[in-house]
């Protein structure tokens, strides 16, 4: 019981910094939801909530791929994705493990990039792979969820590449960018009328 009045206090905090920074005109985004934004009008006090509409990517890579998933993580906010990178989301003292985890769970699209420096490399690449395949066992089997590219010529590892059809951004990185973009917009277009409900 005693955690209890420091989670109110905690609570009323969070609220008076998340008040503060609306009346300040800031727009204030929760990660996987959306976002609170001002009314907009002038002399209009409120707020509204903006919900999240956009697809999910996780971007899984290694970091000797980074100049190249930067360029992949452009297009995929060019065209209106969400896409996530640790780079851009991990905060200083966050716990990076869990905060990896709970974004593959959340996505609605986890993209794995291979390379030769990516299969030879021993960490948590590999990790988020085996993640995300746990994680795609929880999908609809008619939906997409798991894609795998290829940024030079590698080898896919078979357990992979043996259930799930891969893409290469190579030697034409702009086709294949291109077709990425059009099976996420295409899939997620599917799921959104899946969850339409029946008239009558």
């Amino acid at each position: 019981m005693s955690g209890s009045p420091s989670n109110a206090a905690l609570t009323r905090r969070i609220a008076r910094v998340l008040r503060e920074a609306l009346e300040q005109g800031a727009t204030v985004e929760i990660d996987g939801l959306g976002k609170f934004v001002p009314a907009g009008r002038r002399g209009v006090r409120g707020v509204r909530f903006v919900g999240q509409t956009q697809p999910r990517v996780f971007i899984a890579y290694v970091q000797e791929d980074l100049s190249l998933i930067r360029k992949l993580h452009r297009a995929f906010e060019k065209h209106g994705f969400r896409p996530w990178l640790d780079k851009k989301k991990l905060l200083p003292g966050q716990n990076w493990p869990r905060a990896i985890e709970t974004a593959i769970q959340t996505s609605d699209f986890f993209v794995a990039c291979f390379s030769r420096r990516a299969t030879s490399k021993r960490g948590s690449f590999h990790s988020e792979l085996r993640f995300a395949l746990n994680c795609a066992g929880q999908v609809p089997l008619d939906e997409i969820y798991f894609i795998p590219l290829r940024l030079d010529e590698c080898v896919v590892p078979h357990r992979i590449s043996r259930q799930v059809q891969y893409l290469d951004l190579f030697p034409e990185w702009d086709a294949g960018v291109s077709r990425v973009i059009a099976v996420i917009r295409a899939q997620d277009q599917c799921r959104k009328r899946k969850r339409l409900p029946l008239a009558g």
